[in-house]
């Protein structure tokens, strides 16, 4: 029953995540909303969820999603090109491959001053929003939001720079629970966006 449950939370997910842009936070607690199930429903897990989401995108989007991906892949490259002096890497569903046009773009951000990026925001004229976040170490992070116009789909998309110190570039390049890398630097998304183009 459990395994069944958590699966039909998953797919719900992965809908929501696909169909609407949610995180992937959200999207589980709102599958379980809208699947009826009680608050203290046991979640899947982000594996199970990307899992589905790759499902969900082969069924309805194989036709549509690797070119947003790609063009959202080029955005991001665009900004750590930009901001490349504070050793950008990119996460998220962009650099997993799973990102459609609603989504957004995560780039870490590896500084000697961690104010030093928000300045040179500033001294670029680019307007942000400052919030802080939670870090991949579960620590509070400061995370500056913006909206970048990405001409290939002809809409806004949120880029956040999640600001780390530089000694935390030490520890993230270790592979995840499948063997991935979770994050990629410049060179590492300048070979997806050739790849594709080749």
């Amino acid at each position: 029953m459990h395994n069944t449950t958590t699966a039909e939370i998953a797919n719900a997910a992965a809908r929501l995540v696909v169909e609407e842009g949610l995180d992937w936070g959200s999207a589980k607690r709102r599958a379980v909303r809208d699947l009826g199930l009680p608050g203290r429903t046991a979640l899947p897990d982000n594996d199970q969820v990307e899992d589905a989401v790759r499902e969900y995108i082969a069924l309805f989007c194989a036709d549509t999603q690797p070119g947003e991906l790609l063009a959202l892949r080029r955005l991001a490259l665009e900004w750590m090109e930009r901001l490349s002096a504070f050793r950008p890497h990119l996460t998220g569903a962009v650099w997993h491959g799973t990102a459609t046009r609603l989504s957004d773009i995560y780039l870490q951000l590896f500084c000697d001053d961690c104010k030093s990026a928000e300045i040179a925001l500033i001294d670029h004229h680019v307007d942000y929003e400052p919030r802080t976040v939670t870090g991949f170490h579960g620590e509070s992070v400061e995370a500056l939001t913006l909206g970048a116009k990405c001409p290939a789909l002809q809409t806004m998309v949120g880029v956040h720079l999640l600001v780390y110190d530089l000694d935390d570039l030490r520890g993230a390049l270790r592979p995840d629970s499948r063997g991935r890398l979770p994050r990629g630097d410049i060179e590492a998304v300048r070979r997806l966006v050739q790849e594709v183009a080749a």
